[in-house]
This record gives structure tokens, C-alpha cells and sequence, in this order.
């Protein structure tokens, strides 16, 4: 794990919204994904290494998660509002936006709802982002995907155990699960951000059969910023034969895939992703 940087914390729309940053330079925000137990800290590995790239690198607890406060609202749309919300508390008027797992589809909205606040745009392992798996991915061998989560009324309150199984699942590199980083992110997974979990299951449940247009992956050529795509090739869910259709169907997308990485792209691909982003995030 990364040096600790110092806990902030930062009023918005009543909440106490917590952040960590490092560097000067060209903001860089960071999203991580809605996971349990999730939160700014899937980024500390990252931190110093896109500070040394000249870059000013920002993570926060979104909130419900982390140990920012948790809100009434548990709409998708709410979290995605708080991404603009954040940055004017910030004074920060555009940024680079980098969205792990499920965030990355709210870094992609923004860039396409707000070009003008987004100056650049990198997506890590968002399934979502894919086209769905056909017949023809599922032959033995392919990635098999997680248990499905249990309906909001029977989900409980995970153990320190369930916490290792589910984060050890999304690793490649499973050593890198230390016993400090379960018991952090077992911490993040309890208490008031359960509560918050549980009700975001029950907020998707209740408006699942209301959702229509457009998949989001068929907007992805429509992003006019420069755009990184990247994914674990190791990624449940057979992503790796879903992005490799999904650069068949758009060949001008800059999608590249991470080799020994699956679903934990800050962790398993830490110096690799930097790598490849910095590129992107300069222009």
C-alpha cells in the first residue's frame, strides 16, 4: 500500500464529502466504483504516481461510502451530480476524469452532458460500458461471473470474511489484499455505508423495469475528449471477449487491455494504467 495521505473533508450539500490529493498540476479526478466497501483509498496506490507524471490528483469518498456522510438520495443521478458539486467546491472549473467499475458510465455522462467541465476521460474495468456477452463467449474457459447479489431485503451485513472473498474475487494479484487493506475496507463496508448499500439495491430495484434508451457503450464514439478505455484481461464477466467486440464494432476507440489484471485495475495494473493514461491525460 501507498504512503497515507492526509484525510479532508469538504461541506457539500450538506454532507461531509472526505478527499484525498496529492500533486500540482492538471486536476485529475478519481471515481471509484459502487462496490461495497468501496472508496477514495482504491486509489492510494495511484496517487503518487500521477503526481510524479505533473498531474494534481484528487480521490473522494462518494457519498454513502468511505467516510463521507451518507445522503437521502440514492439515485445513480444524485452520485453523478455530486462529481460537479465536488469540483465546485474545489474551485476547480475543468478536470480530467478517471472512473473505476461503476463509475465509469457517470465520468462518460458527464463528459457527454458537460464537455465543458470535462478535459479529458479514462474508464477502468466498467463492465457496463460493454456490449453483452453472446453464446459464443461462454465456452469453458471464459471468466465466470459472481453470484448474483441478493434481492435488498435478504442482503446482510457482510462479515470480515465475505469482505475477503469479495474483494480477494476482483484481484489477480491476491497478495495484495494485506490484512491492513481488509480490515480498512471491512470498515468501509459496515454500519452507515451498509445502510446506504442496502438502500441503492433497493433504489435499482424499485426503478429497474422503468430504464430505457440508448446502452450507454453505443455512445462511447460519441465522447469528444480524449478517451482511454481499459480493462483486466483476467475481468469477470467475460470482459475481455466483450471489449474485444466492442473494439471490432467502434475500431476508433483507444481500448487496450491489461494483462494478469481482472477487475481491480488501480491494484492488479497500478503502474500500467498510469502509464498508459498519461498519455491521454496530457493532450
Amino acid at each position: 500500500m501507498s504512503a497515507r495521505v492526509e484525510n479532508k473533508f469538504i461541506p457539500i450539500d450538506g454532507l461531509e464529502i472526505r478527499y484525498i490529493e496529492e500533486g500540482a498540476g492538471k486536476p485529475v479526478i478519481l471515481l471509484h466504483g459502487a462496490s461495497l466497501g468501496s472508496s477514495a483509498d482504491v486509489f492510494r496506490r495511484n496517487m503518487s504516481a500521477l503526481a510524479k507524471e505533473g498531474f494534481h490528483a484528487i480521490a473522494f469518498d462518494s457519498p454513502g461510502f468511505g467516510l463521507s456522510g451518507a445522503p437521502s438520495d440514492h439515485s445513480p443521478a444524485y452520485r453523478a451530480a455530486t462529481i460537479l458539486r465536488f469540483m465546485d467546491a474545489l474551485h476547480i472549473h475543468k478536470a480530467a476524469i478517471v472512473g473505476h467499475s461503476q463509475a465509469g458510465g457517470p465520468a462518460v455522462q458527464l463528459a457527454l452532458k458537460h464537455p465543458e467541465r470535462v478535459s479529458n476521460l479514462v474508464v477502468l474495468g466498467t463492465g457496463s460500458l460493454l456490449p453483452p456477452a453472446d453464446d459464443s463467449m461462454k465456452e469453458p474457459g471464459a471468466a465466470r461471473t459472481q453470484a448474483a447479489e441478493p434481492k435488498a431485503a435478504d442482503m446482510k451485513e457482510p462479515t470480515l470474511e465475505d469482505t475477503t472473498n469479495q474483494l480477494v474475487w476482483n484481484l489477480f494479484h491476491t497478495e495484495l489484499a494485506t490484512k491492513e487493506e481488509l480490515a480498512e475496507r471491512h470498515a468501509h463496508s459496515v454500519g452507515k455505508n451498509f445502510d446506504a448499500f442496502v438502500a441503492r439495491a433497493r433504489w435499482g430495484e424499485e426503478r429497474a423495469a422503468k430504464e430505457g434508451g440508448a446502452p450507454m457503450w453505443k455512445q462511447l464514439v460519441e465522447v469528444k475528449q480524449p478517451f482511454l478505455l481499459l480493462f483486466g484481461r483476467q475481468d469477470r464477466s467475460w470482459a475481455y471477449k466483450r471489449a474485444m467486440k466492442l473494439k471490432e464494432i467502434y475500431p476508433s476507440l483507444d481500448l487496450r487491455v491489461l494483462e494478469d489484471c481482472k477487475h481491480m485495475v488501480p491494484w492488479d495494473a497500478a503502474e500500467e494504467w498510469v502509464r498508459l493514461a498519461t498519455p491521454v491525460l496530457r493532450k
